[in-house]
């Protein structure tokens, strides 16, 4: 029978079949097999993307999320691969997605949202073995949407904005709190600053007072005959001035009267009156 050739490409391993029956593997290259009892597959070792559209997830408060998410893997082994399971690929995707469920199962919906990385790392450790079932290595895992549905949406939308208006209420609350407080002391410091200029002031006051009462009595204390002599010449010269007509002198300054000049003068005015 003539020969057949089969060139398996770089980064390729081939399957050699001999009547349906798997029956050695071989690299990359050249090689012969026997056409209608032999036959070669090849599989890829090559890392290849595999992006699992959105599908629905139920969180652990009842919260309903679609999730997608993209991974890369590569074959690790190709007889696992292609004879130990019908598809693979899907099986594996197939197994991604039920640990994927499971993990965000086990989260309330806030925290599946805030917590991708950690989902990504949760679910490479939990499929980490169990590809190799199906001659698959997943090489990395990667969220790239976790989104609620749309009434939740709305929901939380409501919630953020009632938030924000009960944080911009309680703000203008307390700046009109502080306003109040800064006006009250304001008035109130002003009301002491008055309060002890007047005191200020009353005290001065008080203190000119009695300054001058104690020099009045101070030279009071000090004057002499003279003094009051003369206080008593003023004091009849006003009196000559005025319409009275009455005068009370003490009796030890009666016989004195007569040296005053005011006197004569008080007298005459008193009978042309």
């Amino acid at each position: 029978m003539p020969l057949g050739i089969k060139i398996v490409p770089q980064n390729n391993q081939g399957l050699v079949e001999t009547f349906g029956k798997y029956h050695r593997s071989v690299t990359s290259g050249f090689h012969f097999y026997l056409p209608f009892v032999q036959k070669i597959r090849t599989v890829s070792l090559a890392m290849e993307p595999k992006s699992l559209p959105n599908y629905s997830i139920i969180t652990k408060d009842n919260a309903d999320v679609s999730a997608s998410l993209t991974l890369n893997y590569h074959v690790t082994d190709a007889v696992k691969y292609q004879y130990e399971n019908t598809d693979s690929v899907e099986s594996m995707a197939q197994l991604v997605r039920g640990h994927l469920r499971d993990i965000i199962g086990r989260m309330d919906l806030n925290e599946a949202l805030g917590s991708t990385a950690k989902i990504n790392q949760e679910l490479a450790v939990a499929i980490g073995d169990l590809t190799n079932t199906y001659g698959i290595n997943v090489d990395r895992i990667n969220i790239d949407e976790l989104t609620p549905s749309t009434a939740i949406q709305e929901a939380m939308d409501k919630q953020l904005t009632a938030d924000r208006e009960r944080v911009a209420a309680i703000a203008k609350a307390e700046g009109e709190a502080k306003s109040i407080e800064l006006t009250t002391k304001a008035k109130n410091d002003a009301l002491k600053a008055t309060a002890k200029a007047e005191a200020e002031a009353t005290r001065t006051r008080a203190d000119a007072e009695r300054y001058r009462i104690d020099t009045v009595q101070a030279g009071l204390s000090s004057a002499d005959d003279k003094y009051f002599q003369n206080q008593s010449i003023n004091a009849f010269s006003e009196l000559a001035n005025s319409p009275a007509n009455t005068v009370v002198v003490s009796d030890d300054k009666i016989g004195e009267l007569g040296q005053l000049p005011v006197v004569g003068k008080l007298l005459k005015k008193g009978a042309e009156q």
